[in-house]
């Protein structure tokens, strides 16, 4: 009897990675940021900015509204300042509007809330005038 020399099959290590499951995961997780990033954006506010040019210079009504939500007019004609209530306010600036046709300028303090001011410009659209601004400061 011969002995045969069995010959064992050595298994070979692979010092390969197969790197296609990687791939596979990588491009599951790229259509994943993809497809919720658009839905991840925060709100963006689109705020005006104040210019640097003069402004015209024109008769303007001013609409102060304090801390205390007290309500001055002043008018380019009178030298007095006019301290009004909300109800009465259409009707003071109605009486200026007839004489001068001037636009209305809103001026309010940083602690007013803003739902006041929202209030002053809706009174005066609902009477009619509707040269409505806002009086800002410029950056220095």
């Amino acid at each position: 009897m011969s002995i045969r020399i069995m010959r064992i099959k050595r298994r070979k290590i692979i010092s390969e990675i197969n790197v296609v499951p990687y791939i596979d995961v990588m491009l599951v997780l790229l259509v994943i940021f993809m497809v919720t990033t658009p839905l991840i954006t925060t709100g963006i506010l689109n705020l005006p900015e104040v210019s640097k040019t003069a402004p015209k210079k024109e008769n303007v009504v001013t609409i102060e509204i304090r801390g205390d939500e007290s309500i001055k007019i002043k008018s380019p004609n009178d030298k007095l300042d006019k301290v009004v209530t909300p109800s009465t306010l259409l009707e003071n600036i109605e009486r200026i509007q007839s004489s001068l046709n001037s636009a209305v300028v809103i001026s309010a303090e940083k602690t007013v809330p803003y739902n006041r001011v929202l209030k002053t410009i809706e009174t005066l659209h609902s009477g009619g005038i509707t040269r409505v601004g806002l009086l800002v400061k410029k950056k220095k």
